[in-house]
């Protein structure tokens, strides 16, 4: 039986778990996931999971934080003026996008309220999964045929940060 090998492509489902059991990302929602081994496109843990699978084989792995979304920063956590979203109702819980400058450009970046106060908003730059282990359940459907030199997952994400580019919950918005 052929098992998945380096640089294989392959058509997977998946859902992904928190440590209560509460589903965070299906692939039931989104379709079967497509991706090339080798290319950044998921975490190299999900990745390391998927070498050696037969199709139609399942498995389950947990995947610490660390090698997950990351720790916790605390250093990510900022309380700033409320002034700064002038009438936006805000709310904790809400996601904002809040411009930051890095090397002289703006960026759009999630933060998730914390809390608001007459004068402050406290904001959370961390992942929202950050500081959590998951738990990926996965079935592989097919090993596909070799992609084309190059082509990776499709999504273009940059991987450079060494946790690989997109992660089964798309959110580079492919496949």
């Amino acid at each position: 039986m052929q098992q998945v090998s380096e640089n294989d492509s392959v058509t997977i489902i998946y859902d992904g778990l928190l440590s209560t059991g509460e589903k965070f990302d299906s692939s039931q929602e989104t379709g079967p996931l497509q991706f090339q081994l080798g290319t950044g496109c998921v975490l190299p843990a999900f990745e390391q999971a998927v070498l050696g699978m037969a199709a139609q084989e399942t498995k389950s792995i947990t995947v610490a934080a660390k090698d997950a979304f990351g720790l916790k920063n605390e250093d990510l956590i900022m309380t700033v003026s409320r002034q700064g979203f002038a009438d936006q109702p805000i709310a904790p819980g809400m996601i904002l996008g809040m411009n930051m400058e890095k090397d002289g450009e703006q960026h759009k970046i999630p933060a998730t309220v914390l809390s608001v106060e007459a004068n402050t908003v406290t904001v959370d730059f961390n992942h929202p999964l950050a500081g959590q282990d998951i738990t990926y359940q996965i079935t592989l459907l097919s090993i596909d045929s070799p992609a084309t030199e190059g082509a990776g997952c499709g999504c273009g994400t940059d991987s450079t940060d060494g946790k690989g580019g997109c992660t089964p919950t798309r959110s580079c918005g492919c496949a």
